[in-house]
């Protein structure tokens, strides 16, 4: 896997263009900058799209998330240091990767076997370690709850309550809500136990979120 003065270059490009949508944090930014993309796609013929602000399948019927989306979820759970963050969705990895440069500490979980079994041997390869799990992300992973975070990178039909009831009061929610073609994303605070403020941002398409409390297979 080499990563050349050319695509560091790309890359460059690409924070440039995330950054004129709106994203002000630097540390995302970075994060955006120093990741690898074209490491997630198989054919080299496809270097350019890797650095272009879009989503690309990944295969399963998933695709590696736009840059802007990625950044944009980032940003919005307001990471500290050594926050424990679970993932619903690990898809490429991509993600858990931004997170782990921010200094998480991320358990991700997939529902796709195939995707699940690739990525939690490639993201090592590319020196990084997350905690990662298969299954039902929509009833979030109460083996391992309670979380300062949680990020969901599928559509969700609604809110699931497992995973309200597994943040840490204080904690917050991002999760992108609606009907298979177009969510909301909304960010959830856990105000008090019983208790949550809920923010909505703009409008996003992503990949549905599958599994009992999602969209079922």
């Amino acid at each position: 896997m080499e990563d050349s003065y050319r695509h560091r270059g790309m890359r460059r490009q690409l924070v440039k263009t995330v950054q004129a949508k709106g994203i002000k944090s630097q540390s995302v930014l970075d994060a955006i900058g120093k990741i690898p993309r074209h490491f997630f796609f198989e054919d080299s013929a496809l270097i350019e799209h890797a650095y272009e602000d879009k989503a690309f399948p990944i295969g399963s019927g998933q695709t590696i998330s736009q840059p802007y989306t990625v950044a944009f979820q980032s940003e919005l759970l307001q990471l500290k240091p050594k926050d424990k963050v679970l993932e619903i969705g690990t898809g490429s990895g991509y993600q858990a990767i931004v997170l782990l440069e921010l200094g998480a500490e991320v358990f991700s979980i997939e529902y796709q076997k195939a995707l699940f079994e690739r990525t939690r041997k490639f993201l090592p390869r590319m020196g990084y370690q997350a905690n990662f799990f298969y299954g039902d992300g929509s009833k979030g992973l109460a083996k391992h709850a309670p979380y300062d975070k949680i990020i969901v990178t599928a559509g969700a039909p609604s809110v699931p309550d497992a995973l309200i009831d597994q943040l840490k009061v204080g904690g917050c929610l991002v999760i992108p809500v609606g009907n298979v073609r177009t969510q909301q994303m909304l960010r959830i605070t856990k105000t008090a136990p019983d208790k949550v403020r809920s923010e909505t941002y703009t409008d996003f398409k992503f990949v549905p979120l599958l599994g009992e409390d999602g969209w079922r297979k």
